[in-house]
Parts: C-alpha cells; sequence; structure tokens
C-alpha cells in the first residue's frame, strides 16, 4: 500500500509582510517520515537536506531516509528532557522548555536552512511541537504574518490520524501522555507571545539566543522568492 508523508507540506507561498512571499519548494514539514513513503504532487522528493528534531532515544542506527542520500542534521530540541517529565505537564509548558534550553539549536535549525541548497525537511516524531516552533521561528524571522503562522500550525489537525498510525507503527518509542496528542493554539501562543513581545521582536530573540542579523538577511535572501502580483 502506498502511504503518503504524513503532515507533510510545503510552507512556500505565505506573504511576508514587506509583500515578498516564501519561496515554494525551500522548506517541507512533515512527521517521521519513512524510505517508502511517497510525497504529494508537486513536492519535490526526497529533499536535499533533513533537520531532525528527535532525541537519541527516538531513533535507531539510521534514519529512515538514509537510503535516499539526503544530507541529514540531528538538532534534538527536547535534550533535556528528563523521564517522567511529562506526567502532568502540558503543551504549553513543552513550548516553554524547548524556548528555554534549546534556543541554541533554534538558531543553528535557522542557519541551515538559510544555507541549504535545495529543499529543506524539518521533521520531528508528529511534526506539530518541536517542528511546529521550528517553522514558526523562521517564519517570524521571514517577517509572515502571525495569523498565516497560526493557520500553518492548525493545518496539523487535519493530519492527526495519519500522525497516530505513523507513531503507532513505533508504539513503544512513543509512549505518549494523551495531552501531547492535541494541536494546542495556547501553546504556539505562548511562543509567539515570547519573541513578539521581546525588544526587536523574532529578530531580536534570535539575536538574544546567539544568532545574528547576517543570519536573517541570509535566510531572507535565499527564501523570499518575490511579491504577489
Amino acid at each position: 500500500m502506498t502511504i503518503t508523508v504524513p503532515n507533510l507540506r510545503d510552507v512556500g507561498g505565505l506573504r511576508a509582510l514587506d509583500g515578498n512571499v516564501v519561496a515554494p519548494g525551500r522548506l517541507l514539514r512533515s512527521a517521521l517520515p519513512f524510505h517508502d513513503d511517497v510525497a504529494p504532487e508537486g513536492i519535490t522528493w526526497p529533499p536535499s537536506l533533513v533537520i531532525d528534531l528527535r532525541s537519541p532515544m527516538e531513533h535507531g542506527q539510521e534514519h529512515p531516509l538514509t537510503p535516499l542520500g539526503p544530507r541529514l542534521v540531528n538538532l534534538p530540541l527536547l535534550h533535556s528532557l528528563r523521564p517522567g517529565w511529562m506526567q502532568g505537564a502540558s503543551l504549553v509548558d513543552l513550548y516553554a522548555l524547548v524556548l528555554d534550553d534549546s534556543a541554541h539549536l533554534l538558531v543553528q535549525l535557522v542557519r541551515e536552512v538559510a544555507a541549504a541548497q535545495g529543499p529543506t525537511l524539518v521533521h520531528c516524531a508528529a511534526g506539530k511541537d518541536r517542528t511546529g516552533i521550528s517553522v514558526a521561528l523562521v517564519l517570524s524571522l521571514l517577517g509572515v504574518q502571525v495569523s498565516d503562522i497560526e493557520a500553518d500550525y492548525l493545518r496539523t489537525r487535519e493530519s492527526l490520524q495519519a500522525i497516530d498510525a505513523r507513531l503507532r507503527r513505533d508504539e513503544a518509542a512513543y509512549p505518549v501522555n494523551p495531552v501531547f496528542h492535541a494541536v494546542a493554539a495556547d501553546a504556539l501562543q505562548l511562543v509567539l507571545d515570547r519573541w513578539h513581545s521581546h525588544p526587536g521582536g523574532a529578530v531580536g530573540w534570535y539575536e538574544s539566543a546567539g544568532g545574528t542579523a547576517g543570519d536573517v538577511q541570509r535566510l531572507r535572501e535565499s527564501m523570499l522568492g518575490g511579491s504577489l502580483s
């Protein structure tokens, strides 16, 4: 049976506040892909670069897409998570943990996306939380309006059944509190509020985390592909 990569989409086409448009084919997001998945028509597959946001305890010796030949980068955004921490926690708590403990990895992610020479796939397990934060940061630095970032994040609700089926194939590796199966607008809102309330907005937050104005400029040059007519 042919299986499409769960929760896969291209964030291209979103409009930045300056009127430029995020170029299609540059940044993809998804749940955990497998080597025998297919992509929907119009999406180049396999990607040139895969940024895997999972922690070492979530994956084995080899990434599922290794046989397809992309460059692989692992940025474990929940590297500081301790066993049992998620019991009693919320998605808001989880997103706050990523910002507090993994800001330096988000900086590295932005740099990787900016430097990529072809399609980049960002994924975690479900493609909604760590991936959602990462993609939201890229879009914020590009100047995409908040309502469009929120709408892209919420599109994951359309894929929850496919995500659940994918995670069940690795059920032993993902003993997850049911709370974390939700797509929680308030969790993303915490992240966006944190960035946009920072002096200098999302760019100011990014620079305070170790990024540079040059990183942001390179990201914009590589990803903003023109203006809407």
